[in-house]
């Protein structure tokens, strides 16, 4: 059983910046990756940002510089710093879990219910 917990959303200026949290919750999983993934109407879900449990980080290039991944092993939580924020990063973004469970050593993947991101005057 897992459980992900996102919060953080919400309306900001052009420039400002949020910061996302993804709480992971339950027994018997061992995390090997958490991300962020953003979704607009009319678009395919984009990759935000990538961290793997080995400390491997990557963002989309429109994000490098501006956006930060990082995470909490004691909580099992994701954030997502986003800085300098511009109305074209509205969008609902998504926390992805990716992690064994159960003892089982295939990969299984988990989807959060996303937080509203709203970058406008």
């Amino acid at each position: 059983q897992v459980q992900l917990v996102e919060s953080g959303g919400g309306l900001v200026q052009p420039g400002g910046s949020l910061r996302l949290s993804c709480a992971a919750s339950g027994s018997g999983f061992s995390i090997d990756a958490m991300s962020w993934y953003r979704q607009t109407p009319g678009k395919q879900r984009e990759l935000v940002a990538h961290i793997t449990s080995g400390d491997i980080i990557r963002y989309a290039d429109s994000m490098k510089g501006r956006f930060t991944i990082s995470r909490d092993n004691a909580t099992n939580t994701v954030y997502l710093q986003m800085n300098s924020l511009k109305p074209e990063d509205t969008a609902v973004y998504v926390c992805n879990l990716v992690a064994r469970v159960g003892g089982s050593p295939y990969l299984f993947t988990y989807w959060g219910q996303g937080t509203q991101v709203t970058v406008s005057s």
